[in-house]
């Protein structure tokens, strides 16, 4: 592959294509960006633990949250699944949903229109579920990429069973924010235990935000990987995973 074409599919997932598009003048590469930019999956995140998986034809959301908490709470009529980590308002918003859309708010295994979801039982705190009840782990199979979504994860570390039941995974949707979940040197931690290609932030302090919790900075510092800079949306597929590192991505929002 041609120099140029390579730092084009470099920047593929940080840029949006329309915006560099029509500065590429030579045509076999723009051929093969498009179908690239065709093959790929687009991730939106809305803030707090809520992204959008939006592929050719299906789209999931996770986690809607409902405007109290000073976002703007995302629109849900173009989801085909919606996944709800536990039943918290700031987590299980599902005004506005399709009433065709597929539901998952607990453990077990689901598939729809090719998406298979297995939900797995976990803690909201330390003591069992005492304190803040139960929470669910997302491990997601779309597009040839396994996802896992940790939701309000609140235990000390992963159980052996968890980590069997969740394996080998590409994209980790991981809170850092502590308070109310783990925080950043708990969050390592679970990184540990998972090993994923790539690791992706979330459920922390954004300007909006009118929830006390912890920003992103002690995290990015306590890792120690330079972030990859997305803004809130980031277009990824499978040949584009790392293969010999892990990557840290971060939504700009």
């Amino acid at each position: 592959m041609p120099n140029e074409a390579r730092v084009i599919f470099a920047v593929c997932s940080s840029f949006e294509f329309t915006k560099f598009k029509n500065i590429i003048k030579n045509k076999a590469i723009e051929l093969l960006v498009v179908v690239w930019y065709n093959l790929s999956m687009n991730i939106n995140y809305y803030g707090y633990s809520c992204f959008r998986l939006e592929g050719k034809n299906m789209s999931i959301m996770i986690d809607p949250f409902s405007k109290e908490i000073g976002l703007r709470a995302p629109r849900l009529g173009k989801d085909n699944i919606l996944l709800t980590t536990h039943n918290h308002d700031d987590h299980h918003n599902l005004e506005g949903k399709s009433d065709d859309a597929f539901l998952v708010s607990g453990p077990g295994e689901y598939e729809k229109g090719g998406v298979q979801i297995e939900g797995i039982v976990s803690y909201h705190d330390e003591n069992e579920g005492k304190d803040r009840g139960l929470n669910t782990i997302y491990v997601i199979r779309f597009e040839g990429i396994k996802f896992c979504h940790l939701g309000d994860f609140g235990e000390k570390e992963l159980s052996h069973e968890q980590i069997e039941s969740i394996g080998d995974i590409d994209v980790l949707f991981i809170p850092v924010g502590g308070k109310c979940t783990i925080d950043a040197q708990k969050a390592l931690k679970i990184i540990n235990q998972i090993s994923p290609k790539m690791i992706v932030p979330m459920h922390y302090k954004t300007k909006d935000l009118k929830l006390d919790i912890e920003g992103p900075d002690k995290f990015i510092k306590e890792i120690g990987i330079k972030p990859e800079k997305v803004g809130t949306s980031w277009r990824i597929n499978e040949k584009g995973l790392p293969i010999d590192e892990t990557k840290l991505v971060m939504f700009i929002t």
